[in-house]
């Protein structure tokens, strides 16, 4: 979405600079989105552990 406002604001001033400043932002956003996915991905697996451990535990 992002990279479509750059480009549409780039056509309608010229000015490149807009639109590569918009571009940063979308790759920033892409990499904090990616950022997210691994951190839920780690905490998953944490949770998935911390199951498998209690599992085996005899009260």
């Amino acid at each position: 979405m992002i990279k479509k406002i750059a480009w549409e604001a780039f056509k309608n001033t010229g000015d490149i600079n807009m639109y590569l400043e918009l571009k940063q932002i979308e790759d920033i956003e892409e990499k904090l989105d990616n950022n997210t996915l691994q951190q839920e991905k780690l905490i998953n697996q944490e949770e998935i552990t911390d199951i498998s451990n209690n599992k085996y535990t005899t009260n």
